[in-house]
């Protein structure tokens, strides 16, 4: 069995969630990763509803299994009834990001639920723990979707380890049994994984959209705003997003004042999205997408991320007792 001491605080059988990918983590995807024995989470995503919160939210708790919620801050700034719906579908726990969780942390407490929040540095850990974040989620540049572009996840874990008392869970680049043994053996209280679910049959990534994730390696992705420039998605700023390479978007990342007065490409890359032209249109993903070689049940992943790690941590426990 491969535990940690939040892991087990929880009940979990394996300290892995999936990370709350919007348009991917639904909630076939959370309960599949609940019922294998981590804590599966549904993502809202930039155009996330309090329709689409209700009725993912339904899948796992139908079938009784713990499950969170993970929300974007500035969408919950501007609609928050998100929030609402969110904790009125009694996950065990919602992810704030993107913002400053001290506006929600009472009331997230009060209904009896964890409160998680992604940061990229150690003032940012050390401002959600000083403003009562129950886990720091440490978020390194090797991460798909949005996030800083800065540091990447072991630096940062190594660095938050030593600053904060909450338990902190590794997020980026973890994208096999020997990621998350490495993450684990730091200290880390679990393992924060998006890339490996992209093509399970659970999630609710596009159909045309697996194939190109099958055929990308390790250096098939790259860290642009051109997606949320091209779209109007009012994404603060100083956030990115890693992404699959494609030709639209190597044409304008680093070129995205000009691309925001070219009507005719944001129509373009609008029209693919709504076409699942994937040519043009973004695919979320992080630096571990060459590790991905074929579509998977989330059972069976966690299953092998469980166990491969665990025989690792053994082996390397036992070699230090020789």
């Amino acid at each position: 069995m491969l535990e940690t001491p939040w892991s087990s605080s929880l009940g979990l059988k394996t300290p892995i969630l999936n990370a709350p990918m919007g348009g991917v983590a639904g909630g076939r995807l959370a309960a599949a990763v609940s019922d294998a024995g981590g804590l599966g989470m549904i993502g809202a995503g930039s155009t996330g509803s309090v329709e689409l919160i209700e009725r993912e939210s339904a899948i796992p708790r139908g079938a009784g299994l713990s499950f969170g919620i993970g929300l974007l801050g500035w969408a919950v700034n501007q609609e928050p009834s998100l929030l609402d719906a969110a904790i009125e579908s009694r996950p065990v726990m919602i992810s704030l990001g993107f913002a400053d969780v001290g506006p929600w942390v009472a009331r997230v407490h009060d209904a009896g639920i964890l409160l998680a929040t992604q940061v990229y540095d150690i003032e940012g850990a050390r401002r959600a723990a000083g403003e009562g974040a129950d886990v720091i989620v440490a978020r390194g540049a090797e991460g798909g979707g949005h996030g800083l572009n800065e540091v990447a996840t072991l630096p940062l874990l190594q660095a938050l380890l030593d600053e904060v008392d909450a338990p902190v869970l590794a997020a980026g680049g973890i994208g096999s049994a020997r990621g998350l043994a490495a993450v684990l053996a730091a200290g880390a209280s679990g393992g924060w994984i998006g890339t490996a679910f992209l093509v399970c049959p659970e999630s609710l990534t596009p159909e045309a959209a697996r194939p190109r994730i099958l055929l990308a390696n390790e250096t098939s992705t790259i860290y642009t705003r051109s997606v949320d420039v091209a779209m109007g998605y009012p994404w603060p700023s100083q956030f990115g997003e890693r992404v699959l390479r494609n030709d639209f978007i190597e044409c304008w990342t680093g070129e995205e004042e000009k691309l925001a007065g070219d009507d005719e490409a944001r129509q373009a890359f609008s029209k693919a999205k709504r076409d699942g032209d994937f040519a043009l249109a973004e695919i979320d993903a992080g630096q571990g997408v060459g590790l991905l070689k074929s579509a998977r049940p989330a059972r069976e992943i966690v299953r092998d991320f469980s166990d491969g790690a665990a025989g690792l941590l053994s082996r390397w426990t036992a070699t230090t007792r020789t």
